[in-house]
């Protein structure tokens, strides 16, 4: 086995994403030799002892953090900033600090101006996930084949942007870099805009006659199901992240409303050929996800 990549490394934050790192650090014993868990609450911190998925917890970042070569901010990003304030005077020098939220300008925004000389930082985004949350719903296999993009800013130092793009590699996910600005344009349509709409139609459907609304309950077909299981995710979380991508998104949503009352004019018109385009392109891009194992 290879020597682990890292000495302690520590996670402020334990929900999907930061226990799944838990758990692969814990099997494969390549990534660190201890591997140290913050969270807001201590039952949150129990729970993750009885799991075995930490060697050690702490309730207060900055202790989680001191004497670590590699510190992940796994919370949502609206939290960053206050954490970045609280770690920054313990972060040792040399260490690595990365992160896994799904805005990168912001995070970089955020944090970039609070780390000290002499520590390295590397934002990242692994594009993996569930509906579910906290310690329980992790799992080892959540990043295998799934990429992981890397913003570093401009002068970031190389050996650490490899060292995490080596963690991310070990984690079983394909990694490619990119820049902040980038990286929010592309995730504003592929997984923000989609979030948005889903919370929007569930939300619609609530607000049908109790009548109407039951009989979605009862008949939803498919497609519905479809985004109420997105429409599960962490309320938090999305929050921050759609004010923390307000541009890029505001910009997606304005060409999907075109996209939708130029299909609406099909619909009315009876245009049959551009509805049939369509659906049809919405059949490819589906098809070229499953060719590439990311369905």
């Amino acid at each position: 086995m290879p020597d682990p990549l890292f000495h302690r490394l520590s996670l402020l934050g334990v929900g999907l994403i930061g226990s799944s790192i838990a758990r692969i650090a814990r099997e494969r014993g390549d990534i660190a030799a201890e591997v140290v868990v913050n969270a807001r609450t201590q039952m949150t911190l129990d729970r993750t002892m009885e799991l075995g998925i930490a060697d050690r917890v702490e309730i207060d970042p900055a202790r989680a953090v001191v004497g670590a070569d590699c510190v992940v901010l796994c919370a949502p990003v609206g939290a960053f900033a206050d954490l970045a304030v609280r770690i920054a005077p313990y972060l040792s020098p040399g260490a690595v600090l990365t992160d896994v939220g799904s805005t990168k300008q912001s995070v970089i925004r955020d944090v970039g101006s609070l780390v000290p000389a002499g520590v390295h930082f590397v934002p990242a985004h692994p594009i993996a996930g569930t509906e579910h949350s906290g310690p329980d719903a992790g799992f080892a296999e959540l990043f295998q084949g799934r990429w992981t993009a890397l913003t570093p800013p401009p002068g970031t130092d190389e050996a650490a942007i490899e060292k995490i793009a080596e963690l991310w590699r070990r984690c079983g996910s394909l990694v490619e870099r990119m820049e902040a600005s980038h990286h929010d344009r592309v995730l504003a349509i592929v997984s923000h805009l989609p979030h948005l709409i889903a919370f929007t139609i569930c939300g619609t459907a609530d607000d049908l006659a109790d009548e109407s609304r039951q009989e979605v309950v009862n008949f939803a077909a498919s497609g519905f199901r479809d985004f109420t299981r997105i429409a599960a995710s962490d309320p938090v979380m999305w929050r921050d992240i759609f004010l923390n991508n307000r541009e890029a998104l505001l910009e997606m949503l304005q060409r999907f409303m075109e996209d939708a009352q130029a299909m609406a004019r099909a619909v009315r018109w009876g245009d049959a050929a551009y509805i049939e385009d369509k659906v049809e392109r919405g059949r490819k891009i589906r098809r070229s996800l499953i060719e590439r194992k990311q369905a």
